[in-house]
């Protein structure tokens, strides 16, 4: 059984998607009609723009639903028996499997990208990656802290992301740091997604994705929200509309995948994030 895997944020690179341009006619359709659709040349930002599309929370969403999505349209091969998207790439994940279009994925991406862009501009978030420590530990640490501070992305054995108020993710860090974290690193995104801190932006894509139908999945998607395999279409908004205060289940998510009869992992977005965490994931079983 095939799974195709769909990366969030961070994933993205200068330059990415001009070479799915000058190939494919079907791409550069696309990413035209991404311009028409934005109102403005995101392909310009993609193809060109280094520091915005490293910096900017609103175009670095849009630019990596572009490129995964336009790139499943392309193959001649696509046909998955089960796919998953790490946070943003949920959104990939389901518009490739026609959940819903293109354009209308393209749309919630880029009010989920402003709502979470504004939230970073008005609040002091931050997410960090913990190394080298059990989740229980992790997890512990940021339940008795006073601040606002939770796990938000499991990404593989020993690698945790925690978000939350600066002041409360610095003081866990520290404390973390002290009790045997290999390592830990502070994210370039002055943002807590998948937090509490989120939940402002929630109450507000909730409206708007209610607006918007949905089709029930052509194979199961492992949400971030639970890991479990989801088909229906009601389910599937309803979690997504939790997505944004939830912890990304990503090992969990793989490891169901798996026990489920997955047997190829496809890696369809920008970089290779996700192939290193299936890497980490897999020795660990």
């Amino acid at each position: 059984m095939k799974a195709y895997l769909f990366p969030g944020q961070g994933s993205q690179f200068p330059g990415m998607g001009k070479y799915l341009y000058k190939k494919s006619t079907l791409a550069k359709k696309l990413f035209r009609l991404a311009d028409e659709i934005l109102g403005f040349r995101m392909t310009s930002i993609m193809f060109n723009e280094t520091k915005i599309l490293s910096e900017n929370t609103e175009y670095i969403q849009l630019a990596i639903y572009i490129y995964s999505v336009i790139k499943t349209k392309i193959l001649n091969n696509f046909d998955p028996d089960m796919v998953a998207g790490h946070s943003l790439g949920e959104f990939s994940a389901l518009a490739s499997v026609d959940v819903f279009s293109f354009e209308k994925g393209l749309f919630m991406v880029n009010q989920r990208a402003k709502l979470m862009q504004k939230i970073c501009k008005s609040t002091e978030g931050e997410m960090a990656v913990i190394f080298g420590l059990k989740d229980e530990i992790v997890d512990f640490h940021c339940k008795i802290d006073k601040g606002i501070v939770v796990p938000s992305n499991y990404n593989c054995p020993g690698q945790l992301v925690i978000s939350g108020e600066r002041k409360a993710v610095r003081r866990v860090c520290k404390t973390l740091e002290n009790i045997g974290a290999k390592k830990i690193f502070i994210l370039p995104l002055h943002g807590a997604f998948h937090s509490p801190i989120m939940e402002p932006a929630k109450k507000k894509f909730k409206k708007i994705i209610d607006k918007i139908s949905f089709k029930d999945s052509k194979c199961p998607i492992y949400q971030n929200v639970n890991a479990q395999p989801v088909i229906k279409s009601l389910d599937i908004k309803n979690n997504l509309i939790k997505h944004f205060t939830y912890p990304v289940k990503w090992k969990q998510s793989i490891e169901n995948m798996i026990n489920n009869g997955a047997l190829s992992f496809i890696d369809i977005g920008p970089g290779n994030i996700l192939s290193g965490l299936m890497k980490k994931i897999l020795i660990k079983r």
